[in-house]
């Protein structure tokens, strides 16, 4: 599975983005899917991942409420809408396919894409 994510930009707080992430691949639907970020000079982080169907979701606290994160999968597409951006949101956003389902695990994710780089400003 190749991913290439997109939708990164400058927002100010209290605003919104919608980041994309296109894969390809024929068992792309049988893979579950995960954001993750690294903002500068910390760790990869988990935000949120979806299950093979889209019924499952789970979130890191922090954006619980704020961001959802959806697939299209007649699409091959995986998005993750972000409302009520604040500065600590900043980061390069990767979104990640794991054969395994979802996983809130970095290690369990078999592909990544590329990254692309919120900026929220306060």
């Amino acid at each position: 599975v190749q991913l290439q994510a997109s939708g990164g930009g400058l927002v100010q707080a209290g605003g919104s983005l919608r980041l994309s992430c296109a894969a390809s691949g024929r068992t792309w639907s049988t893979y579950g899917m995960g954001w993750f970020r690294q903002a500068p000079g910390k760790e990869r982080e988990f935000v949120a991942t979806i299950n093979r169907s889209g019924s499952y979701t789970y979130y890191t606290n922090s954006v619980k409420g704020r961001f959802t994160i959806s697939r299209d999968n007649a699409k091959n597409t995986v998005y993750l809408q972000m409302n009520s951006l604040l500065p600590e949101d900043t980061a390069v956003y990767f979104c990640a396919a794991s054969r395994r389902g979802v996983s809130n695990q970095r290690d369990d994710y078999d592909s990544w894409g590329q990254g692309t780089l919120v900026t929220v400003s306060s």
